[in-house]
């Protein structure tokens, strides 16, 4: 497991108040019990650990660790991208 899906396996048991052990890449919100408001203190969670942004389109297609991994990736790699302004 990567540094970064460790970090955001840790996030989503914190503000979920779930075992870490319980949380796999291939979890989805339904398996554990995220709804839709709980998903937005695993996207407030997740936006101050990694110091990015999630839009709102881009969260309504989260729909399990992997997506908030791969996103979280693809943030990451625009933000060091981008340039310095």
């Amino acid at each position: 497991m990567s540094d970064m899906e460790e970090r955001v396996i840790r996030v989503i048991a914190e503000t979920q108040q779930i075992d870490s052990s319980n949380i796999t890449r291939c979890s989805t919100f339904a398996e554990l019990d995220i709804d839709s408001f709980d998903g937005i203190n695993v996207l407030f969670g997740i936006e101050s650990e990694f110091d990015i942004s999630v839009s709102d389109d881009d969260a309504k297609q989260l729909r399990g660790i992997a997506d908030v991994i791969d996103g979280v990736e693809k943030l990451l790699a625009a933000k060091r991208a981008a340039p310095e302004s």
